[in-house]
């Protein structure tokens, strides 16, 4: 079922963000709510695995046998027991990939050294793999071995040239255009400590925790309160931080960025508000409500380039409809129909990029939740760590 090597077009098949294996995710989605068949889920499942499955260390949410593990757990959100033998299979390679991705990281923090973001974040490291294991295979030792491993990152400093850097800190340029000499920690819900944040308190909620994970939910949601900017908009988190900033005490950054689910306040409040959940501290939940109410109110929403998933609007209708589930305040709920209509409109001027996380692929499946107005039957938003 793997092969040693694969080419661009076999690997683009297996592409959770843009290839055949989210178009899947959409006809799964899709047929569980009688909006389509199963016919058509079969054939994008055939098509994302019409080549050898990559089992490679690369694989990881959004590639290879990882990716695919996660769309056929999808596909058996309603409790019947489909592709059962193939995600048996993809399990072998998914708990090998993570082990072995695990052993890595452990002897990197072994030598004190810094990691990259595609170690432990959500599309490309840990994080994403352990959100896997989360919805298929929650008491297994894997997990909680993951567990471990972001609790550590979360509670154990990294010493830099001086400073206390946090644990996650990544030895690169958040962008090749952002250069950042030195590295940089990451705020982010997609490759920053709001992913970690996210999947540890979903886990905590989910009863799945580990020693000090508690804690580490603390330190990082004290991370952000360290770290939050005001405005009248309201509150924001710039997008990562520098040694300079560090050792300043206060970003360089003077201004809120888009306001998306990637690197913006949506994806940042509602990893908050997961972590109020999880801790049972409500005024801290009621808080990340209440940022999340003033973006969606505010003018902010109008910088977003695109109705996408990752950038654009439809990552933030679907970070607040899952928000809104969880609300103790009653201000998120009453933007959702206005905040669907202008992701309608968006939409509508698409350029037709078949992706899951940049194109239509992912507005098509947000686009299913407003017209429902209810959350996915699949959850497949889980792979934002929403849920």
């Amino acid at each position: 079922m793997t092969s040693p090597t694969i080419n661009a077009d076999q690997a683009a098949a297996q592409s959770l963000a843009h290839g055949a294996a989210g178009l899947a995710l959409l006809r799964v989605e899709l047929a569980l709510t009688g909006s389509g068949t199963w016919q058509d889920a079969h054939d994008a499942l055939v098509l994302a695995t019409s080549e050898p499955v990559d089992g490679s260390p690369s694989g990881c949410l959004v590639h290879g046998a990882p990716a695919l593990r996660f769309v056929l757990h999808t596909a058996a959100a309603d409790g019947q027991p489909r592709y059962a033998p193939a995600a048996s299979a993809l399990d072998h390679h998914l708990h090998r990939i993570t082990r072995g991705r695990l052993d890595a990281a452990r002897n990197r923090m072994a030598d004190g050294a810094p990691g990259t973001f595609g170690e432990y974040d959500l599309f490309y490291g840990l994080t994403g793999l352990g959100l896997i294991l989360l919805r298929t295979a929650p008491a297994n030792d894997t997990l909680a071995d993951i567990l471990t491993y972001l609790t550590r990152l979360a509670t154990r400093p990294l010493p830099l040239d001086g400073l206390q850097a946090p644990g996650w800190w990544a030895a690169r340029d958040p962008d090749p255009l952002s250069p950042t000499p030195g590295g940089h920690a990451n705020l982010g819900m997609a490759h920053g400590a709001a992913g970690i944040l996210a999947f540890l308190a979903l886990a905590a909620r989910r009863g799945r925790t580990v020693e000090g994970q508690q804690d580490a939910i603390k330190i990082l949601c004290a991370w952000f309160d360290r770290w939050q900017q005001h405005s009248d908009d309201g509150p924001w988190w710039p997008q990562w931080l520098s040694r300079k900033d560090l050792r300043a005490g206060y970003p360089a950054q003077l201004s809120a960025g888009r306001p998306s689910w990637c690197y913006g306040t949506p994806g940042i409040a509602r990893a908050l508000q997961l972590a109020g959940i999880a801790t049972a501290d409500p005024a801290r939940q009621a808080a990340a409500e209440h940022a999340l109410a003033h973006c969606l109110a505010g003018p902010q929403l109008a910088r977003l380039p695109d109705a996408g998933l990752c950038h654009g609007l439809a990552g933030v209708y679907q970070t607040a409809v899952r928000a809104a589930a969880d609300a103790i305040t009653p201000g998120l709920s009453t933007h959702l129909a206005e905040v669907a209509a202008g992701l309608r409109r968006q939409a509508a001027i698409s350029d037709g990029t078949p992706a899951l996380l940049t194109g239509d692929t992912g507005v098509r499946l947000v686009l299913e939740t407003a017209r429902r107005t209810a959350p996915p039957v699949s959850g497949w938003d889980s792979c934002l760590l929403l849920t």
